[in-house]
């Protein structure tokens, strides 16, 4: 059994899969250990939408490109602008040709989503990774607007996406990037 503090510098944001399937049940195993992330009021609002359909992912990939290229014709200063060229380019999959997506939601109006969510998906990571699964969260993914795609996902119009998390087999772990020393503001004794 790995050791939390390996597990921690084993858990990196991959981008390169095999085109091994993962396993529906191995899928919502991760999702029974992610629910026992913290949250607030123990309300546990997420709600989890899994997509194994590659075609399907690069669908949701393009309904995301189209929506933020919108947005950066909106605003060409937003600070997703950056992204711009890459976005642009009808071949890149925003999903990087995961074999599985898992997007982790809950209610748009209540202040902790966000907060909850994003707690639920580092459980999610840790978890796929103790297992040898590579994981990234694509928030280039989470601009997904049209309502259709949205019902087929289990997302209603008050319905937040926070984390669009890809998972499978890597086809190597990247090693970690330098990390800079903590900013510790404060210590008050």
């Amino acid at each position: 059994m790995t050791t939390f503090d390996a597990l921690l510098k084993i858990r990196r944001s991959v981008r390169d899969y095999t085109d091994q399937a993962v396993p529906l049940e191995l899928i919502k195993t991760l999702i029974d250990e992610t629910i026992c992330a913290p949250n607030a009021s123990n309300e546990q609002l997420w709600r989890f939408s899994i997509v194994r359909d590659k075609e399907y992912m690069r669908r949701i990939s393009d309904e995301s490109k189209k929506n933020i290229l919108a947005t950066i014709q909106v605003d060409p200063n937003s600070p997703i602008a950056r992204y711009e060229a890459v976005l642009r380019n009808p071949s890149f999959n925003v999903f990087y040709n995961a074999p599985c997506l898992v997007i982790i939601s809950g209610p748009a109006e209540r202040l902790n989503t966000q907060v909850d969510c994003a707690l639920a998906a580092g459980y999610f990571m840790l978890a796929a990774a103790a297992r040898g699964l590579g994981t990234c969260w694509i928030n280039l993914g989470a601009y997904i607007e049209d309502a259709a795609m949205r019902a087929e996902l289990g997302l209603d119009s008050q319905t937040r996406v926070v984390a669009p998390l890809i998972l499978g087999y890597p086809k190597q772990i990247p090693s970690m990037p330098k990390r800079n020393p903590p900013r510790i503001s404060a210590v008050i004794e």
